[in-house]
């Protein structure tokens, strides 16, 4: 048999395949040295304070299934200090500092049911500046533990509205005022010992707890506001919502959030509906808010309740931090197209079903959110993209939104095993 002869047209084929090969091989190995040299110099963020902010945006598979909409969450329980409340800690610090209104070593003072207390005393030592609190006791024991932990004074007062001088608000504002006046009088005893002990909502002002913040070595203090400090708005404005737009990669249809100081739903609504007007913003508000009313109805109250002169505690939810009876600063920076009223009933459900389904463990605000954003998904209909914010998650809310007692005691034990309680099949 006479052996097979090997064209010299088959072999310069062979040969161009190899050289093709290797070159393919070649291109990618620059490409994928490209890569890693990219991720190499990529340095490490600075500090803290650096790390806060570009949060990811995740799709949450079981809504976006039910709803056939593409429901995504802000993961702001991944900012360092656990909520959507660091963005809001660092802008009031920075522009306070820049304005000369709080000086290094000067003490910021806040009223808040919670996560903006544990932002503030969680940056508030990266810039040099102490930290004092006021809570209402109602909220979960755990946040006032966490502050403790992180060295800030704390003050727990009974939950009145805020038109009462004693609102947990009222007073850090008092506090700021108090430490202003020990930087200015230079006093010398460590401790604020030269006022006799005041009774201020049921608890006794004076306390070596309660006033070691102002000290004599104090440069001075500054109340952080949240609710009408712009830099909220700002916070938002500037670094949420250019986020979402950008993660999203501009195929966004309807955002909603619920508002308790009102920045958050106002810097990223307004900030979406500069840049892109078609995009829809919604409010979802829990059970003893009147913001509902305000943005459906353009009125916060009945006829028979003068806007904004409520003096009882006008509050009946399990959710924390969300909700309120007056119009803030900030909210009125929103832009919204409407709005959702949603139930502790249907909050709490909610976040059994996302850490069933989803391993999402989410706090009480955030499942509101996710409540929201399926009210949008079954008001605009399938194949739309929605954006809620995940604003901290479930750690902060064992001893309530968490306790199954507790809410056995206020009848919304979850009973539901899909998402029947949202009218889902």
């Amino acid at each position: 048999m006479a052996p097979v002869r090997t064209t010299g047209g088959v072999v310069a084929a062979a040969v161009i395949s190899i050289f093709f090969a290797m070159l393919s091989h070649l291109l990618s190995s620059k490409r994928t040295i490209l890569r890693l040299s990219k991720k190499k110099e990529k340095k490490p963020r600075n500090g803290l304070i650096d790390a806060i902010g570009n949060t990811p945006l995740i799709r949450i598979n079981s809504l976006s299934e039910a709803t056939g909409c593409e429901i995504l969450g802000k993961c702001e329980f991944l900012n360092p200090g656990g909520s959507v409340k660091d963005r809001v800690a660092v802008k009031i610090i920075e522009e306070a500092l820049e304005s000369g209104e709080l000086a290094q070593g000067g003490v910021v003072t806040e009223g808040s049911a919670g996560s903006t207390a544990i932002s503030l005393a969680t940056v508030a030592p990266a810039y040099g500046c102490k930290c004092h609190v006021v809570i209402p006791d109602d909220v979960a024991m755990e946040k006032s533990q966490i502050l403790e932990a992180l060295g800030a004074t704390v003050e727990r007062v009974r939950p009145v509205s805020i038109t009462h001088r004693d609102h947990y608000v009222n007073i850090a504002r008092r506090r700021a005022l108090e430490a202003n006046e020990v930087a200015s009088k230079h006093r010398k005893s460590d401790q604020m010992d030269c006022k006799p002990l005041k009774q201020i909502n049921g608890y006794t002002s004076g306390e070596e707890k309660q006033s070691s913040a102002l000290s004599n070595n104090c440069r001075g203090g500054f109340f952080a506001d949240q609710f009408e400090n712009l830099a909220n708005f700002r916070a938002h404005y500037e670094g949420t919502g250019p986020e979402i737009l950008e993660q999203a990669g501009g195929n966004l249809d309807a955002f909603v959030a619920a508002a308790g100081t009102g920045g958050t739903v106002a810097g990223v609504s307004k900030f979406l509906q500069e840049k892109f007007p078609n995009i829809k913003s919604f409010l979802v508000d829990p059970p003893g808010s009147g913001l509902f009313n305000k943005v459906t109805r353009g009125v916060m109250y009945t006829k028979e309740e003068a806007e904004g002169r409520r003096l009882k505690n006008p509050f009946d939810t399990i959710t924390e931090g969300i909700g309120i009876n007056r119009l803030t600063q900030n909210f009125l920076m929103a832009k919204l197209d409407g709005a959702f009223r949603g139930t502790d009933m249907e909050a709490v459900e909610m976040s059994r079903f996302l850490l069933k389904n989803d391993g999402l463990f989410l706090g009480s605000s955030s499942a509101m959110n996710c409540v929201g954003a399926v009210r949008v998904a079954q008001s605009i209909g399938p194949g739309h993209t929605i954006v809620t914010i995940l604003c901290d998650s479930g750690m902060r809310h064992l001893s309530k939104f968490y306790n199954d007692e507790y809410l056995s005691q206020h009848g919304l034990t979850p009973k539901a095993k899909g998402l029947e309680f949202l009218g889902i099949k």
